[in-house]
């Protein structure tokens, strides 16, 4: 039975979840609202002509944030998000200066006109791209911190599960991984720049429309205008505690305004086998046992017990209509998506709708704005199937899956994985929305003030049965021969609340922006779950839970559980840019939460950056090939805060039922947990220096960052003595851990004809990771080991990680061949050749015969991608790879050894593991290389040009994905490993089966 964990003793500076501001809290909020009020009131006189207009590109795109100047003066304006700007000129004689990094400057007369329509021509795409900073934006050009970004035209194609499965591959130095391969049902790992954690939340801050912690169920491939990029602390450190592993944010389409229009767009997926763990076929492992070579029992079938699990028929659908318009007061776009995920396994599939839903509204002649966007998400998943790989390749594949009446085989050594398939049930329902609106109001020219609201929903209910004659309700030792039904229910709620004040002026050759805010968030968490025991028919289900017969045995289950949390904080944020070639940027976060200790409940994160675009300087004027070099340096902090709730505090949980005095059984109580007052955030320390180029007449554009990176007061989990301490373990800030790296990311136009263009993006990193100190003067570790080995000979963990060495090193023993006889021999740490018993195993270094024998993390990661148009054609190629590591092959370990396992085994038992006499060991003789490269996507597709006025655009595409994969590792598909985190490296046994896709897409716009 679960226990429910309740405070028992919350501290005066934390009670009930309030956080008590400290006396400099108190100054920071006075001046803030006197600084509101001073801007609020502020007025401007001033005579002459107002002139407002709007500022374009070639495309009919607005320019956001040109710089409007007076010439001659120092009267300056910037434009807005839709590219609009007003200014007062003194007289129909003034001309007009409109600037804007990455376009060509243009002078306008003014003359009679109060009105002004301003096309720029542009100078290079890459800088006037704009990228989403977190409480605002900024053009390419002008950012100061490591920033990725990526819209629909660098999108992966080939029907992503997940929104992050877009950007696979395409920004330097995030890694996005898939453990779960195509399984529809499973999420995406997550890592930038390295680990940053032990035990803290280790992946990046997920911000949707300005939404923290958003929920990527409510996304949909086609509702995604871009993804944003936070790297460094110089950037990232406007979210305070959330943002220690960098931020992610997503902006999906909006409302414009233009004349009503209809999107529909469309694919059909089929996944096959790319790759089977290479086991015997029943004929050979007949053959093996007539020759001598296994020690087995031909039962006379001949299965296939792995194809029995696959889904032959699987056939995935992706549908999204989008409707969009509206007036330059009112716009609107509202869409809904049907997606059908059939994954390659049986009993394993998800299907969900999403609508979508935003709407604009202008006022106060203009000035007040207000934006309203809703989301929603049903979907239904299947969970039973998508597992059991490893039990049926494994089986004696001379069984059968029936008895010979048609009745399903059961046996205690394995699981009859086709039957459970058929006689058992585990399906969510699950409903996720979300809701945010933001009012914006231009109180003075230059000055804006705007609040943001936002609230979170999500909720399931699994429901799961094990039929009365399946092998779980035979088998069970609590009630044999009855049926087993549990429920499940989940509510997560997230409430957020951010209000600020914007402001952007241009005083001459200085434009200075900023951007000052509060913010509050309160997450809620709670569960129930309930399950029995003795159903004498499947007819209820999981639906009449009181209808099994073991709750007044008391064998049945009932747990339950709620928690919350609290953040708040005050943050402020100033841009300055002096001519359009010195830039600053400067940070400041002032954030607690009720998750700190007593102690520790507030924390500063200041940041600060700058940019200096030396091309633009007369000493550059002579290198000719530079189109634009902007050099860049960044320092900021950032916190981790992703640890559970009531971690600072005791906890009380239940002890069991016993029999008091008085005769009566009641439950007992007792303390689970030590308090820690002194448990605060961890503290990341970040410094980024970088380049953003344009080369060769835009040709060639990109940008390199070097960093590092120092995470202080590592979260974990220590022994502590008993007294003082009233349990045996606290949750503690101890240790350190660092990384530092290179990225690069690099665009080439490498032909641009009238009629055909060739481009091609390569990203490329490069980290490592150390874990420099685990002890303190109270708690004191040596090491950690991580990367559970499993499987037969409790083999334990991988690797092992010393204060000061690198993470992700395996250690183990060095194969040294072996004896006459097939036993093991190893080198002890005098380079001697010893059997297995006469190594010493220890884990002290002075002494042990273990040594480092291997590197689990890619010290590189690569993309390629090759983009080719020739009129209404387009190609593009996309190749990844990881470089430089190993990988430990489990599977050979556990099933490479004829003398040790009695199951079906790998061909390679019989070949290149043939020599083994001897019990499961690990050491070097299973690490393998495992570098690869894979051509992951190739799109062709075709744009035609319909001579209607129905239908304004259509293409057709057809996406082939993991075509092929180049490695010399022997195990399963490399990529589906993990590589990030503490414990990478480690092959699992019966992973989802790796497979190849095609699918065919339509996009039509009407």
């Amino acid at each position: 039975m679960k226990s429910s964990f309740i405070p028992a003793h919350v501290p005066k500076r934390c009670k009930n979840g309030t956080l008590k501001p400290s006396p400099h809290l108190k100054a920071f909020s006075i001046v803030f609202f006197l600084f509101i009020c001073q801007l609020v009131t502020t007025q401007v006189y001033a005579q002459g002509k107002q002139v407002s207009g709007t500022v374009i590109d070639q495309t009919k795109e607005p320019v956001i944030g040109a710089t409007i100047k007076v010439k001659g003066l120092t009267t300056g304006v910037a434009t807005d998000v839709n590219g609009k700007f007003s200014i007062t000129v003194p007289d129909d004689k003034a001309v007009l200066v409109i600037s804007s990094i990455g376009y060509t400057t243009k002078e306008v007369p003014v003359g009679a006109q109060t009105t002004l329509n301003i096309s720029l021509a542009e100078q290079s795409k890459s800088l006037n791209e704009v990228v989403v900073i977190g409480y605002g934006s900024q053009k390419k050009g002008e950012i100061t911190s490591a920033t990725g970004h990526a819209d629909t035209s660098d999108f992966r194609q080939s029907g992503s599960r997940n929104a992050l499965d877009l950007i696979q591959g395409k920004i330097a130095g995030l890694q996005i991984s898939r453990n779960g391969g195509s399984n529809p049902n499973s999420g995406v790992g997550i890592q930038l720049r390295g680990v940053v954690t032990l035990k803290g939340s280790a992946s990046p801050l997920i911000v949707i429309d300005g939404i923290p912690g958003g929920n990527l169920d409510l996304l949909q491939q086609d509702d995604i205008e871009s993804i944003d990029v936070l790297k460094d602390g110089s950037g990232a450190a406007i979210y305070g505690t959330s943002a220690n592993a960098g931020v992610i944010l997503i902006t999906t389409k909006k409302a414009k305004e233009g004349p009503a229009q209809f999107n529909y767009s469309t694919y059909f997926r089929r996944e096959y086998l790319a790759k089977r763990p290479d086991f015997l076929t029943a004929s050979e492992f007949r053959d093996k046992i007539n020759s001598g070579e296994l020690d087995a029992t031909d039962k006379g079938y001949s299965s296939d017990f792995f194809n029995d699990l696959v889904n032959k028929n699987n056939l995935s659908q992706n549908h999204n209509l989008s409707l969009q318009g509206g007036s330059n007061k009112t716009n609107y776009r509202a869409s809904i998506n049907y997606r059908d995920l059939q994954g390659f396994a049986k009993q394993n599939d998800r299907s969900e709708y999403t609508i979508r839903l935003s709407v604009n509204q202008k006022g106060l002649d203009d000035r007040l704005t207000a934006q309203i966007n809703l989301a929603t998400n049903y979907n239904n998943a299947n969970l039973l199937g998508g597992g059991g790989w490893e039990e049926q390749l494994t089986k004696n594949p001379t069984y059968s899956n029936f008895n010979d009446d048609g009745s399903y085989y059961f046996e205690t050594t394995s699981t009859n994985q086709l039957a459970r398939l058929n006689q058992e049930k585990y399906k969510r329902q699950q409903q996720t929305s979300s809701a945010d609106g933001k009012l914006e109001l231009e109180i003075i020219p230059g000055l804006k003030g705007s609040i943001f609201t936002s609230y979170q929903r999500n909720s399931y209910i699994d429901a799961i049965y094990r039929d009365v004659n399946g092998e779980f309700s035979t088998e069970n030792e609590i009630y044999k021969n009855g049926g087993y039904a549990e429920r499940v229910t989940s509510l997560t709620q997230n409430f957020a609340i951010e209000p600020t004040i914007n402001y952007n002026k241009t005083f001459g050759a200085h434009t200075i922006a900023g951007v000052l805010g509060y913010s509050y968030r309160y997450n809620q968490n709670e569960g129930f779950s309930a399950n029995n025991y003795g159903f004498l028919n499947d007819l209820f289900e999981d639906n009449n839970l009181g209808a099994g017969s073991q709750i007044l045995a008391g064998k049945a289950g009932i747990s339950s559980f709620k928690n919350d949390d609290k953040l708040i904080a005050f943050f402020g944020r100033v841009n300055y840019t002096y001519n359009d070639k010195y830039m600053a940027q400067f940070i400041l976060r002032r954030e607690g939460s009720s998750r700190f200790g007593a102690n520790h409940k507030w924390g500063y994160f200041p940041a600060a950056s700058a940019g200096w675009t030396i091309s633009k300087e007369d000493f550059m004027k002579n290198l000719t090939f530079v189109n634009n070099l902007k050099l860049r340096v960044g320092y900021g902090i950032t916190g981790n805060s992703g640890f559970d709730n009531y971690a600072s505090l005791v906890t009380l949980g239940t002890g069991g039922i016993y029999l008091y005095p008085d005769g009566e059984y009641r439950e007992t109580y007792g303390p689970n947990s030590n308090p820690n007052p002194n448990l605060r955030y961890e503290k990341k320390q970040e410094l980024n220096i970088g380049a953003d180029f344009t080369l060769f007449n835009n040709r060639i554009s990109g940008s390199l960052d070097v960093f590092k990176r120092t995470t202080k007061d590592l979260l974990d989990t220590y022994t502590t003595p008993q007294p003082p301490y009233v349990r045996e373990t606290i949750y503690a800030n101890v240790g350190t851990i660092s990384s530092k790296g290179i990225e690069l990311a690099v665009s080439f136009a490498a032909i641009k004809k009238q009629d055909f263009r060739w481009n091609m993006d390569l990203t490329a990193s490069t980290t490592k990771n150390t874990l420099d100190s685990y002890s303190d003067d109270i708690f004191k570790v040596e090491f950690r080991r991580f990367g559970d080995i499993g499987g037969a000979g409790d083999l334990q963990q991988a690797i092992t990680t010393y204060e000061g060495g690198p993470l992700g090193q395996f250690w183990g023993k060095r194969f040294a061949g072996f004896t006459d006889d097939g036993k093991w021999l190893f080198y002890n740490r005098n380079g001697e050749k010893v059997r297995n018993d006469q190594i010493n195993n220890s884990q002290d270094r002075s002494v042990t015969d273990l040594a480092p024998i291997g590197n689990a993390i890619p010290k590189y990661y690569a993309s390629w991608t090759n983009t080719f148009n020739y009129k209404g054609f387009d190609l593009r190629i996309f190749l990844r790879g990881k470089f430089d590591y190993d990988i430990l092959n489990t599977t050979a370990i556990s099933y490479g050894n004829k003398y040790a396992s009695k199951t079906n085994l790998l061909r390679t038992a019989f070949t290149k593991y043939s020599q083994i006499q001897d019990t499961f060991m690990y050491s070097d003789y299973y690490l393998e290389n495992g570098s690869f490269v894979k051509i992951d996507e190739i799109t062709f597709g075709y744009t035609f040009k319909l001579k209607t006025k129905f239908i304004r655009n259509m293409r057709a595409y057809v996406t082939g994905q993991n075509l092929a994969t180049f490695t010399k590792y022997s195990g399963n598909d490399p990529d589906f490993i993990t590589d990030s985190g503490t414990g990478p490296g480690v092959d699992s046994r019966g992973p989802y089966p790796s497979t190849r896709s095609f699918l065919l897409g339509l996009t039509v716009g009407f």
